[in-house]
C-alpha cells in the first residue's frame, strides 16, 4: 500500500523509544505505517542474564534475536512487519563512537551511496506522504543515527528527482521543556517516596544527560496519550534493551538512567509546507495541510 507514514530508524527499539506513540496513534486512525530499520543492533548491550551470551563479544547472535523483538514491538504498535534497509543483516550496527565496532565489515557508517539508493527505492515504491528520521546529531550522537539522518535526507532529495517529492519530512526530537517537566515530576515523587518513584537501582538523569532540543525549534507536537498502552507493550517487547518501570511512566536502558514515557512526541518539520497550527503555534498532526 502506498502513501501514509514512513519512519527510518537505526536499530530495533529506536522506533518505539522515540516514535512508538506516533506509530500507534496513526495506526488507530487507519494510516499505513512502515518502519525501515537500518541495522539489526548487533552491538547492543543486553539487560539481564537470559540472553547475555548473545552479545557481539560472545556468540554475536544478538542481531537475530532483536529481529524477534522488533517484530513483537511492531505488532504491539499495529504497524507493518519489520523492513530492513537492503534486507535483514545487510548493514551492521556500527557501535558507539570511538569503539572498535566501526572497523567490522559491513558497518552502516560505511554504507556509502548504496544505502541512499536502497532507501530511495523504498520511497519510490511506497510514496509516503510523511517521512520521519533523526536530526543531524542523530538525536544523541550515535554514529548510526547520524548516518540514518544523512541517508534519509539524501534519499528524500533523490526520490524527488525521480518522481516522488515527499510532501513532508520531519526530524524526531525531544522538547527540552517537556522533558524537564516530566523528569522534575519524577524527581519529586522519588524524593517524597510517592507512588511511581524510581525502581531500586535506577537513578535520575543528570541535567542535560538526556538528549533534547530547545522548545522553540519544535514545530509539531503529537498527543499520543491514546496510544501509550501500545507504546508500553512495544517497550516491553524490546526486553534485551529496555526495562519499563512498574508504574509505566518511565523506562531505562542498560545504564539504569530513568527516562519518562512522554504523553506527546515532538518533531521538527524540515521539508514541506507547515499545516494549520494551534494556539501554541505548533502543528498537532503530521499530515496537517495534506489530503489523506
Amino acid at each position: 500500500m502506498t502513501g501514509g507514514l514512513l519512519l527510518v530508524h537505526a536499530h530495533p527499539d529506536d522506533e518505539t523509544i522515540t516514535t512508538g506513540g506516533t506509530i500507534a496513534h496513526y495506526r488507530r486512525r487507519g494510516v499505513p505505517v512502515t518502519v525501515v530499520t537500518c541495522t539489526l543492533g548487533e552491538e547492543g548491550e543486553v539487560i539481564g542474564d537470559e540472553w547475555a551470551q548473545l552479545t557481539a563479544d560472545r556468540a554475536d547472535q544478538l542481531g537475530g534475536y532483536r529481529i524477534l523483538e522488533l517484530t513483537r514491538a511492531l505488532q504491539a504498535l499495529d504497524a507493518a512487519p519489520p523492513r530492513f534497509l537492503g534486507g535483514a543483516g545487510h548493514w551492521r550496527d556500527s557501535g558507539m563512537a570511538g569503539t572498535p565496532a566501526a572497523d567490522k565489515p559491513g558497518v552502516f557508517v560505511k554504507s556509502g551511496d548504496a544505502a541512499v539508493r536502497a532507501l530511495t527505492e523504498v520511497l519510490l515504491e511506497l510514496r509516503p506522504q510523511v517521512v520521519i528520521s533523526y536530526d543531524p546529531n542523530g538525536g544523541y550522537g550515535h554514529p548510526d543515527h547520524i548516518r540514518a539522518h544523512q541517508i534519509t535526507t539524501a534519499a528524500v532529495h533523490s526520490a524527488a528527482e525521480q518522481g516522488w517529492d515527499t510532501p513532508k519530512f520531519y526530524w524526531t526530537v525531544t522538547d527540552a521543556d517537556m522533558l524537564r517537566q516530566h523528569t522534575s515530576a519524577l524527581a519529586k515523587r522519588t524524593v517524597d517516596g510517592l507512588p511511581g518513584a524510581l525502581p531500586p537501582g535506577w537513578r535520575l538523569p543528570a541535567e542535560g544527560e538526556l538528549a533534547s532540543v530547545p522548545s522553540r525549534t519544535v514545530t509539531t507536537t503529537i498527543d499520543v496519550s491514546d496510544a501509550l498502552a501500545a507504546k508500553r507493550a512495544a517497550l516491553r517487547a524490546h526486553a534485551t534493551q529496555v526495562t519499563l518501570a512498574p508504574s509505566g511512566r518511565e523506562f531505562a536502558l542498560s545504564n539504569n538512567v530513568a527516562q519518562p514515557v512522554l504523553p506527546a512526541e515532538c518533531y521538527a518539520l524540515v521539508r514541506g509546507r507547515r499545516g494549520p497550527v494551534g494556539t501554541d503555534g505548533r502543528e498537532h498532526d503530521l499530515f496537517a495541510g495534506l489530503e489523506q
